[in-house]
C-alpha cells in the first residue's frame, strides 16, 4: 500500500497531464464507508488505514491464485498506524485465522448482521465485507478509530510488481510448498510479480505451517520491498513511472474520499519521508489453539499493550511483540535483501 501511495506521489510531483490523472481516476475503485470512519484532524496528525488483501478469485484473481470461486475472505489485514508528523509507522498485521467477536454491523447493501461471538477473523470480510470488517478491527482494538480504507486483491498485487520489476530477495532457507506453488532454494533470486504473491501467501512452507509464519514472512518480504521503492528514480522515467502508476491506482479500492489521484497524492506527501527503517512490523500478540494450527487465541495481555501504545500515538513495547510470530512459533530470518 505505501508502495502504491509513493508512486502516485511521483507521478503528482512529475506534472502529469490532465488525461492521465482521468485515466488514474477511473482505475480506482471505491467503497463507501460514511461514518464508520474518522476524518483526519490534520495534514501532520497520527493516522490508521486499514489495509486488506483479500484473497476473492473473481475475475482475473483466478489465474493468479487458482480456483474459480469468489471466496472473498480476507487473506491479509494489516492496520497501517502512522504517527503524528507522519514520521515513522507501525504495521500491525492481524492474524486471518484469529478468533474475535464480530460487532453488529451493516454491509455495503444495507443488511444488518447481528453480533456473533467467536467467529474466524478472516470469516468477517466474507459475511460483511469492508464496513463489518472496519467495525470488526475497531471492535478489537477497543475503540481505536480508522481513517481510511485500503483493499488490495491478488491480480493487483502481482501485477503492481511487474510493474516495479519485480524483487530481488536472497533467502537464507528453502521455501518448498506445494499450496501456494513455490519451490525456492536457498540464495538470491528475482521474484516476478506472480513469485511475489505466492511468497506473501505461503504458508505451510515456513515454520510450523500457522499464519504466524506467514505474516512474519510478509513483514520481512514488506521491509525488502519498501528498500527497493526508495531506491528508484522513476521520476527519471516518465513512461514507466505511468506503467507504474496505472498498475497501482488499478491495484486500490479505496474508501470513497481516497478514490481520487489528488487524495492519494495528498496522503502519500504526508508521509514522503517514511522508508523501511521508520516502520516497526508488529504481529497482534496470539498463540496457536491448543491441538489445532489453523485457530489463534489472542493473548489478552499483550493485546491490550498494543492497542494502547496505537491510541497513545507510541512505539508498540517490546514486551508486546515476545510469543508470536517473531518469538517461539516464528521462522527467524527468512527473507533478505537480494
Amino acid at each position: 500500500m505505501l508502495g502504491s501511495l509513493a508512486v502516485v506521489l511521483l507521478l503528482a510531483v512529475g506534472g502529469a497531464a490532465a488525461y492521465t490523472w482521468h485515466r488514474l481516476n477511473h482505475n480506482i475503485n471505491s467503497v463507501e464507508l460514511g461514518s464508520l470512519l474518522t476524518p483526519e484532524a490534520s495534514a501532520t496528525s497520527d493516522l490508521n488505514i486499514l489495509v486488506v488483501g483479500s484473497d476473492s478469485r473473481a475475475g482475473k484473481n483466478a489465474t493468479r491464485a487458482g480456483g474459480g470461486v469468489d471466496i472473498g475472505r480476507s487473506d491479509t489485514t494489516l492496520l497501517l498506524h502512522v504517527y503524528g508528523g507522519r514520521r515513522k509507522a507501525a504495521f500491525v498485521s492481524i492474524p486471518r485465522d484469529t478468533i474475535v467477536n464480530r460487532p453488529a454491523c451493516t454491509t455495503a447493501s444495507g443488511q444488518k448482521l447481528p453480533a456473533r461471538e467467536g467467529v474466524m477473523f478472516n470469516s468477517v470480510y466474507e459475511t460483511g465485507g469492508a464496513p463489518c470488517t472496519v467495525a470488526a478491527v475497531e471492535a478489537l482494538s477497543g475503540g481505536l478509530r480508522v481513517n481510511h480504507y485500503v483493499e488490495v486483491g491478488f491480480n493487483g498485487f502481482a501485477e503492481l510488481m511487474d510493474a516495479v520489476g519485480g524483487t530481488d530477495i536472497t533467502l537464507a532457507k528453502a521455501i518448498d510448498d506445494k499450496d501456494s506453488g513455490l519451490h525456492l532454494p536457498p540464495g538470491k533470486h528475482h521474484l516476478s510479480g506472480q513469485q511475489s504473491l505466492d511468497l506473501v501467501r505461503t504458508r505451510h512452507g515456513v515454520g510450523n505451517g500457522s499464519d504466524l509464519g506467514r505474516i512474519q514472512l510478509q513483514h520481512q518480504f514488506l521491509t525488502v520491498l519498501l528498500g527497493k521503492l526508495a531506491g528508484q528514480n522513476l521520476l527519471a522515467d516518465p513512461g514507466r513511472l505511468f506503467t507504474v502508476a496505472d498498475a497501482a491506482t488499478k491495484s486500490l479500492t479505496t474508501d470513497s474520499s481516497l478514490a481520487r489521484v489528488d487524495s492519494l497524492a495528498s496522503l502519500a506527501y504526508s508521509m514522503k519521508g517514511l522508508g523501511a527503517r521508520d516502520v516497526q512490523m508488529v504481529t497482534l500478540p496470539a498463540q496457536l489453539e491448543q491441538g489445532d494450527e489453523d485457530r489463534l487465541v489472542p493473548d489478552a495481555v499483550k493485546v491490550a499493550k498494543v492497542w494502547a501504545a496505537l491510541k497513545g500515538d507510541r512505539p508498540v513495547p517490546e514486551d508486546a511483540l515476545t510469543g508470536t510470530a517473531s518469538g517461539p512459533n516464528g521462522i527467524g530470518q527468512i527473507v533478505q535483501p537480494g
